[in-house]
């Protein structure tokens, strides 16, 4: 008798390659090809490898998006990334309405309306990295995902 079980459902494929994604076949525009080559070549979104980089390769990976510092959530639900656009939407709330508070308390209230800015900061600064997660990595948005594996 077979070992194998025709009413098994079909086993999936991981990705030996630490779930890289041929990032030439993605369908993203050339910009974006650029910037995850030199992610990907820096050692992935935290680049432990920066410092690797040539001068071209450190242009086309900028540090901040100033599209997502402008549309904030929006800028990552019309990526694909709404579940973690939602999950700093609400954070970034949360940190906000604290900090604001604590500045009414401290008697600085002048600058608590400048507090917004900060969060359109964050998503400014992770929205790159985040893309190249998602597009590259294959990571679905959440920060507990078990990092490194991926579904082809």
């Amino acid at each position: 008798m077979s070992a194998l079980n025709p009413y098994a459902p079909p086993k999936a494929i991981v990705d030996a390659g630490h779930g890289v994604a041929d990032i030439d076949g993605l369908w993203v525009s050339d910009s974006w090809k650029r910037r995850f080559k030199a992610m990907h070549k820096a050692g992935g979104p935290n680049l432990p490898k920066f410092k690797d980089l040539t001068g071209e390769e450190r242009k086309a990976l900028s540090p901040f998006n100033v599209l997502a510092f402008l549309f904030g959530p929006f800028y990552y639900l019309a990526k694909g990334m709404w579940r973690k656009g939602l999950t700093l939407a609400v954070l970034c709330l949360i940190g906000v309405l604290a900090l604001d508070a604590l500045l009414v308390l401290v008697g600085l209230g002048s600058f608590a309306s400048a507090t917004g800015f900060a969060s359109a900061a964050v998503y400014g600064a992770l929205a790159n990295r985040d893309y190249y997660a998602k597009m590259v990595l294959g990571q679905n948005g959440w920060w507990w995902e078990k990092r490194g594996s991926r579904i082809v």
